[in-house]
């Protein structure tokens, strides 16, 4: 009687999506010693697996990654004919080069690196009421974003602060557009979207909703 195998102690699949069956068939094809024969034996073994995967016929260039995934499996040591040009172990392994990430550390990390983005912008903007407009908008986004990190109110005075300490004194919202948004509006704006906290009459609707067993 034979002894169990488990696939812990098996050599581990290289493309598991073709199963072990596969994987066993590639490598009596790389120690098959007549080349004629190694070559029958791997168009047999292309078929099958295109036969696993009947819905990818239709892919574009089906057949190349067939042939691709063959000498992956193979782990590149086999000599076979094959109509497309074979693939190179070094540039499938090969890594990408590493994203240039941004780093940034503001002093106010609560308003986040947009709003410095926002304020470098409206620096270079035109003098006109759209650039009013938009200091105003910073503002008001200043200040919200503080009542994310601080849920007490906030004195428009300390937003008028950071704005100025944040533009290097460029920027200041017109006096025309004073005062900012009232805390309570913007909590209460964030709330219905879901990004602040409910009120306690929402929290009740919420529990009432529940179904009870």
């Amino acid at each position: 009687m034979e002894t169990l195998q488990y696939n812990t102690k098996r050599e581990q699949l290289i493309i598991p999506e073709y199963g072990r069956h596969i994987q066993l068939m590639i490598e009596q094809a790389k120690a098959e010693t007549n080349a004629e024969e190694r070559n029958k034996k791997a168009k047999a073994i292309i078929g099958v697996m295109g036969n696993l995967n009947p819905h990818l016929r239709d892919v574009p260039d089906f057949q190349h990654k067939l042939w691709d995934q063959f000498f992956i499996m193979a782990s590149f040591d086999i000599d076979v004919d094959c109509p497309f040009e074979k693939p190179e172990k070094e540039v499938l392994e090969a890594k990408p080069d590493k994203l240039a990430y941004p780093q940034n550390h503001p002093k106010y990390r609560f308003y986040g690196n947009n709003i410095k983005r926002m304020i470098d912008v409206a620096i270079n903007w035109e003098e006109n009421e759209l650039k009013e407009v938009l200091i105003f908008t910073i503002a008001n986004h200043m200040k919200k974003s503080f009542l994310s990190w601080n849920k007490d109110s906030v004195d428009d005075a300390v937003i008028m602060a950071h704005l100025d300490e944040l533009s290097n004194g460029k920027l200041k919202v017109a006096v025309s557009q004073l005062p900012l948004s009232e805390s309570a509006e913007l909590l209460k704006f964030k709330s219905k979207n879901g990004n602040g906290p409910r009120s306690n009459s929402a929290n009740k609707q919420r529990r009432n909703k529940r179904k009870r067993y």
